[in-house]
């Protein structure tokens, strides 16, 4: 994600006293002229009685905010020659001013870190955003928190400190995240769906889970963080980006966090891959690296959904508006949950369910084929027995155990592949999950049988090859292909959504 350079250019020149700022500013930075001036005179700073023109190159560049308050009174101040010219060669600034000259935090400060760092240049900036930008590597960051300390800064009079990383903070944030996550063994029963779930980590595939009200689709989805292994710096550093650039704010003492988004049904296409006048990161974004959770699948707008499709494919998503395009990177793990009809109780025991089959396919239609094409796990879910239920009911593994099998499966495949499995390519896919013969052939007659596509394939092929790398075998075995192609439920034409309770794991003869 870029952060374009804005250079402030000040003109002092004879006339009545008058303050102009040109350059395409927005409202925000129209209104600093008064923040500036209030600022330097409580600073017991000379304000120049002359024609200001203050100029914001590029001209053909919008801006917006209140970041460009710091820049524009110390730029007024440099030509007024209060502030020594030749410390600004290498200096970069930004902060909103108050009328006592006081720096306000602003956002998006972790992309000009970066790009300062990039640039080789010093950046000063207010000390209530001094966490965030030191989380940019190499950056030379000064923090202030009045507009005289930048002065005395820059004319060597009193040095600013030094914006300081914690990496020990950042452990304990993340060690204390943890603790707080929901615990996998909050879970009363649903094995197969707690397989699913730890096959979905293990490999980074999108899952579906399709059941009645309060069989626990959603207490599972929540679970997902807790099984995924802490980001790596890298990742962690394209998230924060994402977020600092988002305007919702930003804690840098959870950075290394993977995020979990779980917006609602009726959020709607632009809020999802993002939109706005200037361009906004989404949803999917802002789960980079992370998951992003939709919940009641059925009830969404069909919009919405299928605006899903191409950034689950590529893991980016581009966003043009008037003219202005931006690219934000969207590599979420995506999970869904849905009722299989209108009233929720198709399929259960209870023959509770009273909607027609024509309401039950209408329900299942407002899901794309090309989306549910993408998701590798459909996970049919029944509703608990009363017994399961019970406080004396065996409770099931909690979610540091199998997350100790999701990293050792995870280091295996990037190991082998240096990627997940979920994220190979097609040719990537024909090189680390071959099959044998007979394998071929079962997976040929599964295809034509469940009218499967070629993207539907090779999903089959990566699942097979994450549930190889959880037993710590060097093959797709028959049973682990057998498996993969059992969690394709959706693909059954004859099934449709009454059988969600059938078999996720059929024998070789019933998957083709």
């Amino acid at each position: 994600m870029l952060a374009p350079a804005v250079r402030v250019e000040v003109h002092l020149a004879p006339g009545l006293p008058q303050l102009t700022i040109v350059g395409l500013p927005a409202a925000a930075v129209r209104e600093s002229r008064d923040r500036v001036r209030a600022a330097i005179h409580c600073a017991q700073l000379e304000f120049p009685s002359r024609r200001i023109t203050v100029n914001l190159a590029p001209a053909d560049l919008p801006k917006d905010g209140g970041r460009f308050d710091l820049p524009i009174a110390v730029g007024i101040l440099a030509a007024s020659g209060l502030v020594d010219v030749q410390a600004l060669g290498r200096v970069e600034l930004l902060g909103e001013l108050a009328l006592t000259g006081e720096l306000r935090a602003v956002s998006a400060v972790l992309p000009a870190a970066l790009a300062a760092a990039r640039e080789g240049r010093a950046l000063i900036l207010p000390a209530a955003n001094g966490a965030e930008a030191a989380l940019a590597q190499g950056v030379e960051a000064y923090l202030a928190r009045t507009l005289l300390e930048v002065v005395a800064h820059l004319n060597g009079v009193r040095r600013l400190p030094r914006a300081m990383r914690s990496d020990a903070d950042a452990a304990a944030a993340v060690a204390a995240a943890q603790a707080a996550t929901p615990d996998l063994a909050d879970v009363r029963g649903q094995g197969r769906a707690r397989r699913a779930l730890e096959v979905a980590a293990s490999g980074g595939h999108h899952l579906l889970l399709v059941g009645p009200p309060g069989c626990g689709k959603t207490l599972l989805a929540t679970r997902l963080p807790g099984l995924l292994p802490e980001a790596s710096e890298a990742e962690a550093l394209d998230a924060a980006v994402v977020a600092s650039a988002s305007g919702q704010g930003f804690d840098p003492a959870t950075w290394r966090r993977r995020r979990f988004r779980a917006p609602h049904h009726t959020a709607s296409a632009v809020a999802l891959v993002g939109g706005g006048i200037p361009p906004r990161p989404g949803e999917i974004s802002l789960a980079h690296h992370g998951v992003l959770f939709l919940d009641e699948l059925g009830e969404w707008q069909r919009s919405a959904l299928d605006a899903l499709r191409q950034p689950l494919e590529s893991g980016v998503v581009t966003v043009s508006r008037l003219g202005r395009n931006a690219e934000f990177p969207a590599r979420f793990q995506f999970i869904a949950a849905m009722n299989p009809c209108p009233c929720g109780w198709a399929g259960d025991a209870s023959s509770r369910c009273r909607c027609t089959t024509d309401m039950i396919e209408q329900y299942r239609h407002r899901l794309s084929g090309p989306l549910l094409d993408r998701i590798d796990l459909h996970v049919p879910m029944a509703r608990l027995r009363p017994k399961e239920l019970r406080q004396s009911a065996p409770r099931g593994e909690p979610s540091h155990i199998v997350r100790t099998r999701v990293i050792a499966t995870r280091a295996r495949q990037l190991a082998r592949a240096g990627k997940l499995n979920a994220e190979l390519s097609q040719h990537e896919t024909e090189r680390h999950c071959p099959l044998s013969p007979g394998d071929q052939r079962l997976l040929e007659r599964a295809m034509a049988t469940l009218d499967l596509s070629a993207r539907a394939v090779q999903r089959i092929q990566r699942v097979a090859r994450t549930l190889a790398d959880m037993d710590g075998a060097d093959g797709i075995a028959t049973t682990h292909l057998a498996e993969a192609i059992g969690w394709r439920q959706f693909d059954r034409p004859r099934e449709g959504v009454r059988g969600v309770n059938a078999p996720a794991v059929p024998s070789q003869a019933s998957a083709a």
